[in-house]
């Protein structure tokens, strides 16, 4: 394991900052990449039902937990420079949150099973799909560490060759045994072996400067309550995010879910574009806060913003004018009997892919009061929006449909730029004054 690491995963260059730019690209493009590939070949091959099931659980229900697991650390983890905590520190919390969120997930789908809703079949598909994202999380606690150390490019060496591995095994497993059931099973099992061939092995392998497994019982406390109001925000944030997907999946079936899913594609395309744009920034930003350098921050932030808003320009423009176009490629692609089923969600997929670079917009200025420290903030923008999304979702699907669940998610999302753009901008204007 420790060969393979060094042989494969050691970058040997001199250009470390362009293989970071490279391979960050590169694992971002796959892991977005296999979400949409998988949906395409889900709903083709085992049917608009399979298609929305799968869909619920690998986008929605899945991806919920995984941030259970995930806990919202990593951007505190990769912008705690001065090394406060551990790796060990971030370790032991993980394996908290990943244990919580496989109890929650078997918890819901146990009870959504006993109630009725969801078929036993159903359930065993999405819990697995739950354990898959898990995983996922998990493994997120090293790539975390892998750019906090300032190895970026194995952050997305891990992330491309474990997502190749898994989508791999789900696809020949799903031919081979023309069951749901089973490729999802293969998968859980394939991105197990890549935490271990991918993650496991850089720490054995001693690529990274230091690695501290040192867990301080003074620092649990502390680093649960550093981080608490970030897991909640990012758990409410998805949960804005998904609230159209679980309004569809309450007032309207499997396949309508599906179809949703597949004209929500291109906003994994916009949020991959924003964070091509702004991770590699992330410790820049940090430093420059740190060291009370408001000048080069504010630049900096603002290049990152007006690029972004100048995509989501773009992206409606385009969307308004090759929509309909676009959605007919994806039909070929789902296969004939699928003719004239997307086309008619033109209006939806217009406001979905808008609503899409507002909540990038949502996104550079939610990393900018993580790196000032403002988690309470944070926190309350989130929860705010996530009530209004509790009953906006819910009352627009039940009286529109897709086109209600296109409109609530573009709301929310203007709701969510604005809510934090405006908060980053107050207190970096009060920041620059005590600075005087």
């Amino acid at each position: 394991m420790v060969w393979f690491a060094k042989k494969f995963l050691l970058y040997k260059g001199n250009n470390r900052q362009r293989a970071d730019v490279i391979w960050n690209i590169l694992g971002s493009g796959v892991y977005a990449a296999a979400s949409m590939v998988l949906a395409f070949v889900v709903m083709r091959l085992a049917g608009e039902d399979d298609g929305g099931i799968f869909s619920l659980g690998f986008s929605a229900l899945g991806q919920q937990l995984f941030i259970v697991a995930y806990f919202g650390i990593r951007p505190f983890q990769i912008t705690d420079g001065k090394k406060e905590y551990s790796f060990g520190d971030y370790l032991n919390l993980r394996f908290v949150t990943v244990g919580l969120a496989v109890l929650i997930g078997a918890l819901y789908l146990t009870g959504m099973t006993v109630l009725g809703p969801y078929s036993p079949r159903k359930a065993v598909i999405l819990f697995l799909l739950v354990v898959y994202k898990v995983i996922d999380g998990f493994a997120d606690v090293y790539e975390s560490e892998f750019q906090r150390q300032g190895c970026l490019y194995l952050t997305g060496k891990s992330n491309t060759f474990r997502t190749i591995l898994s989508v791999t095994c789900f696809l020949i497993s799903f031919q081979i045994g023309k069951s749901l059931t089973f490729a999802c099973g293969a998968a859980v099992a394939a991105q197990a072996a890549g935490v271990v061939l991918f993650n496991l092995s850089v720490m054995k392998a001693g690529i990274l400067p230091s690695v501290d497994y040192n867990v301080r019982k003074e620092k649990k406390k502390s680093l649960f309550l550093n981080t608490d109001l970030l897991f909640l925000s990012v758990f409410l944030d998805f949960f804005v995010f998904s609230a159209a997907k679980y309004a569809i999946d309450y007032k309207m079936n499997d396949a309508m879910n599906g179809y949703f899913n597949i004209i929500f594609m291109p906003t994994s395309v916009i949020y991959l574009v924003a964070n091509f744009i702004i991770r590699p920034f992330l410790t820049r930003l940090t430093d420059c806060w740190n060291e009370k350098n408001y000048k080069e921050f504010t630049k900096i932030s603002r290049k990152i913003g007006g690029v972004i808003a100048g995509l989501t320009v773009l992206a409606g423009i385009l969307a308004i004018v090759l929509g309909p176009w676009a959605l007919g490629i994806m039909e070929l692609l789902l296969g004939e009997h699928y003719k004239g089923m997307l086309v008619r969600f033109s209006l939806p997929f217009t406001m979905i892919i808008i609503g899409g670079g507002l909540y990038a917009l949502a996104n550079l200025s939610y990393y900018l009061l993580v790196i000032m420290r403002k988690q309470n903030l944070i926190f309350w923008i989130y929860f705010l929006g996530a009530a209004v999304g509790a009953v906006l979702s819910f009352t627009l699907v039940g009286g529109m449909g897709i086109t209600g669940a296109a409109l609530s998610y573009l709301l929310l999302m203007a709701g969510l730029a604005a809510g934090f753009t405006v908060c980053q901008l107050i207190l970096l204007n009060k920041a620059k004054e005590e600075a005087l």
